[in-house]
C-alpha cells in the first residue's frame, strides 16, 4: 500500500512513507471446538477469567488472569469515536486505537499493509518511543497528536501487536524493525459486508476482520517470528460492545502476539 505519514511543524511539512498515513491534527480536548465437554470447558473458563477480572483489576504479575483491551476509535465530524472493530472503513478515514492491560510490560505495534509491506507503527518518533505500558491505565496508539489514515488497496491491514510482561523498572525487549524493503504478497481478499447487521443499523461489519489469534504457519518478519513461536494458543478472545478483549487464563510468563485485522474499501 502506498501511503504517507505527515506532519506539520509550524508552516513546513514533512512527509515520510507510513500505514495507511498518519497525519497530524489539532483537537479541542484532550487526552490524548474440539467436542462439546471442551467448548463446556472453555466457557466456564472464560467465565471465570472474566468474572475474576471484573473482581479486581489490581492484580500484580503473578496473580491471576492477565488480560488485554483494545478499541478502535474513528475520527467522526470532528469526535472521536469507538466504532466495531469488525467494521469495514473508507478510503481516508482516520483512526487509532485505545489499549489497556492488567499488568505491566512493554508494548510493540507492527503493520502489514494491504500492499504487503511491513512498518512498525509503535514506537517510532511520529507516534510515540515511550512504550512502556502500567497495568489498568489507558494509553493511545499513536500516544503523539496524530491518526493512521486508510489508504491503499481494499483488503485487510492486518495490525501485530506483541505485549510482554516486565517490571517497569527492566529494559525493555529489542525487537527490532523490519527491513525497510520486506513485502509479502496478502492474500487477495475484499472485505463483505454482513447483511443481517447491515439491515439491523445499516453498518458495514465484516465478521472476519477484528481481533484474532496469529494463525499457526503465518508468514510474519523475523522480529516477530520468534514471538509467535513461544506466544501461548490458549487465548481467549472476546467482544464487550466496541472493546475487544483478550485473556489468558494464568499469568503470561513472555510475550504474545496477536493480530488486529482492519477491513477497508
Amino acid at each position: 500500500m502506498t501511503a504517507r505519514f505527515v506532519a506539520l511543524i509550524g508552516a513546513a511539512r514533512v512527509s515520510k512513507r507510513f500505514f495507511g498515513s498518519t497525519e497530524s491534527r489539532r483537537r479541542r480536548s484532550g487526552a490524548s471446538v474440539r467436542s462439546s465437554a471442551s467448548v463446556k470447558l472453555r466457557v466456564i473458563a472464560a467465565a471465570a477469567v472474566f468474572a475474576g477480572l471484573a473482581l479486581s483489576q489490581s492484580r500484580t504479575m503473578t496473580e491471576g488472569a492477565h488480560s488485554m483491551e483494545i478499541v478502535l476509535e474513528r475520527l467522526t465530524g470532528g469526535d472521536w469515536r469507538a466504532v466495531d472493530p469488525a467494521l469495514v472503513l473508507a478510503q481516508g478515514d482516520r483512526v487509532r486505537f485505545k489499549f489497556r492491560t492488567n499488568f505491566d510490560g512493554f508494548l510493540y505495534v507492527m503493520n502489514q499493509s494491504t500492499s504487503g509491506k511491513y512498518e512498525q507503527l509503535f514506537p517510532r518518533i511520529e507516534t510515540g518511543q515511550q512504550n512502556r505500558i502500567t497495568a489498568n491505565q489507558q494509553y493511545q496508539v499513536p500516544a503523539t497528536s496524530t491518526a493512521f489514515r486508510i489508504a491503499g488497496p481494499a483488503g485487510y491491514e492486518v495490525v501485530y501487536w506483541l505485549v510482554t510482561p516486565g517490571r517497569l523498572t527492566d529494559a525493555p525487549p529489542r525487537f527490532g524493525a523490519p527491513p525497510p524493503d520486506l513485502i509479502v504478497k496478502p492474500p487477495t481478499l475484499i472485505p463483505r459486508c454482513d447483511d443481517s447487521v447491515m439491515r439491523a443499523r445499516g453498518d458495514c461489519v465484516d465478521h472476519s476482520a477484528g481481533l484474532k489469534l496469529v494463525p499457526r504457519g503465518e508468514q510474519l518478519p523475523q522480529n516477530l517470528a520468534g514471538a509467535a513461536e513461544t506466544s501461548p494458543r490458549d487465548l481467549l478472545f472476546m467482544q464487550q460492545k466496541e472493546t475487544a478483549v483478550i485473556a489468558s487464563t494464568s499469568p503470561l510468563t513472555g510475550p504474545v502476539i496477536y493480530e488486529f485485522r482492519l477491513a477497508h474499501r
